[in-house]
């Protein structure tokens, strides 16, 4: 079996947010029956790791370890199956949503948030 970068979830530090969801467009992640997010299946996740810096708590890592093959066929065959899993993000700054604008993650102290590609020009440039 291949080593290869898997999603890791530290299920102590998960609180069940549910914020790794949306990200993850394989289908890799999930809220399971106990309120926290897993990784249901090693051939779904690609280990790019978008769910990582949008994690509150920090409980996502990326680790190296022997793993099945990404299955992008499998991935996609999840996606038509349950369809996308999503839970509503909204800029931290203007309170658009993913309807309106394209959002992306980021960490301002201490905390993992979203903003939108409008009010990103002042965040760079203040």
């Amino acid at each position: 079996m291949p080593k290869r970068q898997i999603v890791h979830i530290d299920q102590e530090l998960c609180n069940g947010c549910g914020a790794c969801v949306t990200p993850c467009a394989e289908g890799a992640i999930v809220l399971g029956p106990d309120g926290k997010a897993h990784v249901i299946d090693d051939t779904l996740c690609d280990g790019a790791g978008f769910c990582l810096r949008v994690c509150p708590t920090g409980a996502l890592s990326i680790e190296t370890r022997e793993a099945p093959a990404f299955d992008a066929h499998a991935a996609e065959e999840r996606q038509e199956q349950h369809g996308p899993q999503y839970i509503a993000q909204k800029c931290h700054r203007c309170g658009a949503g993913e309807d309106q604008a394209v959002l992306l993650p980021c960490r301002t102290s201490g905390q993992s948030l979203w903003v939108c590609t409008r009010c990103l020009p002042a965040l760079i440039h203040g």
